[in-house]
């Protein structure tokens, strides 16, 4: 079954917002995890406005199932990375004012910078997901960055899914058969919910692993975390 990665930056922003401890980070990873999530990502941004860099070692500490860093490949992020070697690390191009992630990495210009990078992280044990657009021509120079899996960018998707579902998701099969043949394990992040999910899932081969955050944790504003992780699981079996 593909794992869900459950992201926690808007649980971070809320208790941001007051400046104090509600709701408590730590206590809602822990809850995720008992509750059924494979997964706990975070996203330290240079403003730290959702997780704080202070919260990465308290939640290496804790999370029992697998911790996911992304983020950009800054040295400032590549040494906290490397310090608190999480599970995974997904690599994400985004400049620091951005409000979101919003593209893949062109691996063909940054193959040389990529490669570094890469590097630098499997000696320390860590396995490295590169976020990519839905370009099946890119694979190749993703596979010789020398990455261990791609983080399918499913912002297109989600955008297109209502209007012509089947349009949305072809370039998604197309870049997943292509990642599959060169052996790079897949996993996609960005607007997938309760929707949408499913078609992808039940589209996309070989799919290890969903993280999803801003959909999740708006959902349980109604459902509550227990109930929301089961549903999403649910789309995944």
């Amino acid at each position: 079954m593909t794992r869900l990665s459950v992201n926690i930056n808007k649980v971070a922003l809320i208790r941001n917002a007051r400046g104090g401890n509600t709701p408590d980070l730590y206590q809602v990873a822990r809850d995720l995890e008992a509750f059924g999530a494979d997964g706990i990502t975070v996203h330290p941004r240079p403003d730290e406005r959702h997780v704080r860099f202070s919260d990465i070692p308290v939640l290496r500490d804790l999370v029992t199932t697998e911790f996911n860093i992304e983020g950009y490949p800054s040295p400032a992020f590549l040494d906290m990375v490397c310090k608190y070697k999480p599970d995974q690390c997904t690599l994400v191009p985004d400049p620091p004012e951005a409000l979101t992630s919003s593209t893949g990495w062109d691996t063909q210009k940054n193959m040389d910078f990529l490669q570094d990078v890469v590097k630098k992280l499997h000696a320390h044990g860590i396995r490295v997901s590169i976020f990519l657009n839905a370009e099946p021509e890119l694979i190749l120079s993703a596979k010789n960055t020398g990455t261990d899996r791609i983080e399918l960018y499913t912002g297109p998707y989600a955008e297109s899914y209502e209007a012509e579902r089947e349009a949305a998701i072809a370039p998604f099969i197309a870049t997943a058969i292509k990642a599959n043949e060169y052996g790079l394990g897949i996993n996609a992040g960005h607007d997938l919910n309760l929707d949408n999910l499913r078609y992808f899932h039940q589209n996309i081969p070989a799919l290890a692993e969903v993280s999803i955050g801003q959909a999740l944790v708006s959902d349980a504003l109604y459902f509550g975390f227990h109930n929301t992780v089961q549903m999403y699981k649910n789309l995944l079996k």
